[in-house]
């Protein structure tokens, strides 16, 4: 088996281990943030490259999701605003009774967020099976582990949510993406994912639709989540894709699609960041990070 992936990035891997790119990247980023206003468009471009810092990592995320502006001196007046909000989203929550305030607090978190969306029309997907609580919950979950300040947790959860139900149009695409370069990578694991029907059993839409939350671990997910929060949302092909090969001992020994789920379904720990890393090594070696939109 052929480690082109490796081979293509085993110099900023190198790096990467001894300590030179992380300080170089956040030195880069460092500079970024000193703009006013920030630019917003640069700021992604980082993020498609890089990995972001994890203590720059919940700022970050907060401005290109339009939680906080590019203006970094009303960041301050802006979260004391998105903390009434969530203040009051939570006491309207409890006082119409949505959800009982002992419940597993990303379920607190959901019934906020639908409470909010009440206020316009969602749109509907009925093709996908598309839920709600399917994707915000993971998520929600996840956010917890890595920040402890709920109201963020919200937001952020919040507006991945938003880029995950407006990424539902593609989702064909993004199906289409993981087939179409699983068989380049891999056609041996591919042909035999088809005939033993494995292909089409695949929780593609389960995993697209809570960002791979819940199926690799936090460290790893925030990774993912900095492309997807630049506006990448085909990362999540690659990581599919990924997944789906670091697994191919144990998938090639599988005779049925149920085996091939019980795999999936049961990824070994050390496994998770390795699924991560070259899932977007590989990304960046196809795909163009600057537009990375879903080809129509």
């Amino acid at each position: 088996m052929p480690t082109m992936t490796d081979e293509r990035n085993f110099r900023s891997s190198y790096y990467e281990k001894v300590g030179c790119r992380g300080v170089e990247e956040k030195k880069s980023l460092e500079i970024l943030m000193k703009e006013k206003p920030w630019d917003r468009v640069k700021l992604k471009q980082f993020c498609l490259r890089f990995t972001v810092p994890a203590a720059y990592r919940n700022l970050v995320w907060k401005v290109l999701l339009d939680i906080l502006p590019v203006y970094a001196d009303s960041h301050q007046f802006v979260m004391e605003q998105r903390t009434e909000q969530y203040n009051d989203l939570l006491y309207a929550a409890e006082m119409l009774e949505r959800v009982e305030m002992t419940a597993p607090r990303s379920e607190v978190l959901l019934a906020m967020w639908l409470l909010e969306l009440e206020e316009r029309e969602p749109p509907i997907f009925p093709e996908t099976n598309y839920s709600s609580a399917d994707t915000f919950i993971p998520i929600a979950k996840s956010l917890l582990e890595l920040y402890d300040h709920e109201v963020d947790v919200y937001w952020i959860s919040k507006g991945l949510t938003d880029i995950v139900r407006n990424m539902q149009k593609d989702l064909v695409k993004l199906k289409e993406a993981f087939q179409n370069m699983l068989e380049k990578e891999d056609g041996e694991l591919y042909n035999h994912l088809i005939e033993i029907k494995a292909l089409e059993k695949l929780p593609l839409t389960k995993w697209f639709n809570c960002g791979f939350a819940g199926v690799l671990d936090d460290s790893s997910l925030t990774k993912i989540w900095d492309k997807v929060c630049s506006g990448a949302p085909k990362i999540l092909s690659f990581v599919a894709v990924m997944l789906i090969m670091t697994l191919r001992r144990n998938i090639l020994r599988a005779t049925s699609a149920d085996q091939v789920l019980k795999c999936v379904s049961e990824i070994p720990e050390q496994c998770e960041e390795v699924v991560a890393n070259k899932a977007i090594d590989l990304w960046q070696y196809y795909a163009q990070p600057q537009n990375d939109q879903l080809k129509k």
